[in-house]
């Protein structure tokens, strides 16, 4: 493969936040193919102190920035050597992010092509567990004199695109470089916000500059999951306004699917969205021996052991009742026995021919009703699996985190670090029915394999 023309960038900062920390170094390396053109670094001064655990690190005083230029000295320089080349850097958010914040505060904007050789690393060695640098210093024995100065740091890099184009297939070297390269912009986010983020299930909230979420979502690999929506060569006109939306990365791990399903729930409902509100849910009572023998009730905050055979679980009055005018019609059911119409005699459809007659006798109450439950059978609120309340274990042996949900009669009694605290919830626990929970409950035990999981306390 030829390598077209590249800055690599290395920088060096008083922090990890770029619209709050400053840059204190930079190094460029202009490259072509194998061709080193130019490299060039310089000091910054920040015009802000370096914390001490900084200069420790990097070995960067404030003594040594005190008499370098500031960015606005150097910005021509460093635009010059960036101009129509592609912009190269280990963890290229990182760079890419300080450097366009550095610009915006002149005035100007800044936007290039930018290539990951973190991502470049990880498509080419998969084997690895590690692609920082540190990591690919130790792996290919490289040595270098001043480890976290920009421009050792930048040759490492450099150093490193050689030798994995000399020692790889150019199918390979091709197919790492294409997953490296992206044309959309960095998020606008704390360097290790996305980086740390753990390689589990959980839930994620985007938030902007004022904090206010922009978007909740689950995901089973977090890591995985919620950088691929900021970095997909992909991205459509949404996704990028997003991106450069969003501010902070908010995680939430979970121990399995439905702990994040669980988790993603409440945060929803706590944050001030759509879902913030929980939805209403509406069923009908069967009673043959009761007078409608429909009896239409809201669902939530009941108690299902005390309700028989429902059916429904929709998610407004309305909509219940316009169902069940449907069904009545479809099955020529009388409206009078089911409380549509009230009054003695005849109901007024079956004047039209539109009921079979339980009214008056034409059908008795036993064959109607037995139409109506089939009819309604498919709407019927399913039947508890278990012998009584229920705790379901979720265990994730990577990250050594548990869950313990325990249900019963498909009400969420609470979720536990401990099995014991599980148990324990039992003794006093209310049943109070949540529809968003039963459904998604009812979702997650028809995965197979999940229902045996569940320890029974009748």
């Amino acid at each position: 493969m030829h390598y077209p023309r590249l800055a690599i960038v290395d920088l060096e900062t008083t922090g990890a936040d770029p619209s709050r920390d400053r840059i204190t170094e930079i190094a460029i390396l202009i490259t072509e193919g194998d061709t080193l053109i130019e490299q060039w670094s310089t000091l910054i001064n920040p015009d802000m102190p370096i914390p001490w655990r900084i200069q420790e690190l990097i070995g960067i005083s404030d003594e040594m920035v005190a008499d370098a230029p500031r960015f606005a000295d150097v910005a021509t320089a460093i635009r010059e050597r960036l101009a129509d080349n592609i912009f190269v850097a280990h963890n290229v958010r990182f760079d890419y992010n300080f450097l366009r914040a550095a610009f915006e505060r002149q005035g100007e904007p800044f936007h290039a092509p930018a290539l990951c050789s973190v991502k470049f690393s990880r498509a080419l060695y998969p084997q690895f567990p590690r692609h920082g640098l540190d990591a690919i210093i130790a792996r290919h024995g490289y040595a270098i004199s001043a480890r976290h100065r920009a421009l050792d740091d930048a040759q490492i890099v450099w150093q490193f695109l050689q030798e994995s184009r000399q020692e790889q297939p150019d199918e390979a070297v091709t197919r790492a470089w294409s997953r490296a390269l992206s044309d959309t912009p960095q998020p606008r986010l704390p360097e290790g916000n996305l980086e740390s983020l753990p390689e589990c299930a959980g839930v994620y909230v985007f938030r902007n500059a004022q904090g206010h979420a922009l978007e909740i979502g689950r995901a089973r690999n977090l890591r995985a999951e919620v950088l691929g929506l900021f970095t997909s060569r992909k991205a459509d006109a949404r996704a990028k306004k997003r991106a450069a939306g969003v501010q902070h990365v908010d995680s939430f791990p979970a121990a399995g699917e439905l702990d994040a399903m669980l988790k993603e729930l409440h945060i929803a409902r706590s944050e001030a969205t759509p879902k913030t509100r929980q939805d209403a849910a509406w069923g009908w009572r069967f009673d043959a021996q009761a007078t409608p023998v429909l009896q239409l009730m809201e669902l939530n905050d009941g108690d299902p052991l005390a309700w028989g055979d429902v059916y429904g679980c929709l998610r407004g009055e309305l909509e219940t009742r316009k169902l069940l005018r449907d069904i009545v019609t479809r099955q020529r059911l009388c409206p009078r026995r089911l409380g549509l119409e009230l009054g003695e005699g005849p109901c007024h459809s079956h004047a039209l021919g539109k009921c079979l007659g339980a009214c008056v006798g034409k059908e008795s109450n036993a064959q109607h009703d037995l139409r109506l439950l089939t009819a309604l059978a498919g709407l019927k609120l399913r039947s508890w699996p278990y012998a009584g309340a229920s705790v379901f274990a979720e265990h994730d042996e990577v990250h050594s985190r548990s869950a313990f949900h325990v249900f019963d009669h498909w009400c969420h009694l609470g979720s536990f670090d401990t099995h014991a605290e599980a148990t324990d919830c039992m003794v006093n626990a209310r049943r109070s029915f949540d529809a968003e929970k039963y459904r998604l409950l009812h979702r997650w035990l028809m995965q197979a394999g999940h229902g045996a999981v569940a320890s029974i306390h009748g």
